[in-house]
């Protein structure tokens, strides 16, 4: 019967042998060590780029999202990958290290939450001797019990709130989302109280059919999607009328804008722009706004009193709205997809452009902006697809083609790093970890000597 083997243990060494497993794991931590090199230098130039706004030349929203688009990282490990290299900007020991192989990107990664210029040398003793997961356990436990990061964090779940909501393959809207811990609460005592509400129907035998079936096992996660469509329901019924005056609400969160018809022509010179407080905008902060609006128009006689007021129109009529983004799914700025869009006419319909679907594309709030006012440009070939450029005229790829590499990536990575004067070896990251349990409260007497006990109140953010 013929064997197989691993095809790692038949990798051919400098004479065509197979090499032997043990000197394969030498080459794997060896390799590892510049990997870790490479990425320290890949942190100070994402950190130079980020600080010299090149992702905002390009027009990304910011440099995850540029790192997403040019390099096709994951958007939450390209907003890690910022963080940390922002961060080892003020830790000159863990930048040593790094850059010398002698941690991982992992350890870093954990250490940068919470290291200072006052405990990174501690800290990092810590990471040489431990493992990466001894490191993210410290620093988890680190976090809990420093009163000033807890604060910071409830600001971070603020600035990081979200929700989103999509419709999956069958037909089923899944939404996903983070809220700050308040909000989640009143969130749940809403979630409680539609359940409550819900039982109580359902005891008073009010139920209808199609609240459930008999068949149908009413399981907890259940009864709190009904208890969300009820909350729905319940708002769409009633509104937010206690929110203010329901009869001009929504003329309340409306942006007016004056001008005269001559502003909104490409070439046009000659016509103002203002907004209801009298703020003068510009011809092309006014194109955007009319780009995709209501409008009304009034006409004014010499004097500039109002003669008549006609209706409200919109200048992209709901169902166009819907197959525009039934088509397009979010922005189409490459690298972008953000769902919250305007309809832009790529020829603007002061310029004789026509509000149809081949005249018109989503993109939101920020692109938007920068295809007006900023320069960018973005032009609809035969076959439908937009094409952008920057200010200075290059195309923007929607996927930019990956660099070329040598034909021996790894060896001319040793090789650099060998003039650069790095030594890696299959021991230069390796822990002094014994195996021996750690007790991370010994750890934190050590960093945080004066730390308050878990069970302490932290103090009012």
């Amino acid at each position: 019967m013929k064997t197989t083997s691993s095809p790692l243990s038949e990798s051919p060494g400098r004479a065509g042998l197979p090499i032997h497993v043990d000197a394969l794991g030498a080459k794997i931590a060896e390799l590892s060590a510049h990997i870790q090199a490479a990425t320290y230098r890949l942190l100070v130039l994402i950190r130079e780029f980020d600080q010299r706004h090149g992702w905002h030349n390009q027009g990304a929203r910011s440099c995850a999202h540029w790192l997403n688009w040019r390099t096709g990282l994951d958007l939450g490990a390209a907003r890690e990958k910022v963080r940390v290299a922002r961060a080892l900007e003020h830790l000159p020991r863990i930048s040593e290290a790094m850059n010398g192989g002698e941690v991982s990107y992992s350890k870093v990664r954990a250490m940068t939450r919470v290291a200072t210029p006052d405990n990174e040398a501690e800290l990092l003793g810590f990471a040489k001797a431990g493992t990466a997961a001894h490191v993210e356990r410290l620093v988890r436990v680190w976090r809990r019990v420093d009163r000033a990061t807890e604060c910071q964090e409830a600001r971070n779940q603020r600035r990081h709130r979200y929700l989103r909501a999509y419709t999956d393959e069958d037909g089923m809207l899944v939404l996903r989302g983070r809220l700050p811990a308040d909000v989640g609460a009143a969130v749940l005592k809403a979630l409680e109280a539609a359940e409550e509400a819900l039982y109580q129907k359902q005891k008073l035998g009010r139920a209808t059919p199609e609240d459930h079936s008999l068949e149908d096992e009413l399981t907890p996660g259940k009864r709190r999607a009904d208890a969300l469509g009820l909350l729905a329901e319940t708002a769409l019924q009633h509104g937010f009328d206690s929110l203010g005056d329901k009869a001009t609400a929504a003329d309340r969160y409306q942006v007016v804008l004056h001008l005269d018809a001559e502003a909104l022509e490409e070439d046009g010179e000659t016509g103002q722009a203002a907004l209801e407080s009298g703020v003068r905008v510009s011809a092309e902060t006014s194109r955007r706004l009319a780009c995709d609006s209501s409008k009304v128009v009034m006409r004014h006689d010499s004097s500039d009193r109002t003669l008549d007021v006609g209706r409200k129109t919109r200048t992209v009529p709901p169902s166009l709205r819907r197959a525009l983004a039934h088509r397009d799914r979010g922005c189409r700025f490459p690298g972008c997809g953000l769902e919250i869009c305007d309809s832009h006419h790529i020829r603007h319909w002061a310029d004789g452009g026509k509000t149809k679907l081949d005249n018109l594309l989503l993109l939101c709030r920020g692109h938007h902006t920068a295809v007006h006012e900023h320069g960018f440009g973005v032009r609809l070939h035969p076959d439908g697809t937009p094409r952008f450029h920057d200010p200075q005229g290059r195309p923007i790829p929607v996927a930019p083609p990956p660099p070329r590499l040598p034909a021996r990536p790894t060896d001319a990575l040793r090789t650099e790093h060998t003039e650069r004067g790095l030594r890696s070896d299959p021991l230069t990251a390796f822990p002094t970890w014994e195996g021996k349990a750690v007790d991370l409260d010994m750890a934190l007497m050590y960093f945080l000597p004066d730390r308050p006990q878990l069970e302490t109140t932290a103090p009012s953010c």
